[in-house]
């Protein structure tokens, strides 16, 4: 792929927030590297908030527990 390819797929990964100018004197590869790495920071972050969700749902009393995971989790 090409540096405004990667400027791109960049882009989408921030959410269609453009990067910073000075990224384009980046080459391509390092502009995967970037958006995979943000790509895998978001993938842990999310695995870590289901996880603290879950913990958190041994707090409630074990009846209810189903019918709060259903409102939490549509």
């Amino acid at each position: 792929m090409g540096v405004d390819q990667e400027l791109g797929r960049l882009s989408r990964e921030l959410g269609g927030i453009q990067p910073p100018v000075s990224f384009a004197e980046l080459d391509a590869g390092e502009l995967a590297r970037l958006a995979e790495a943000l790509m895998a920071e978001r993938a842990r972050q999310a695995e870590g908030l289901n996880q603290a969700a879950e913990e958190a749902l041994k707090l409630v009393p074990a009846l209810a527990r189903g019918a709060v995971r259903k409102v939490l989790f549509r």
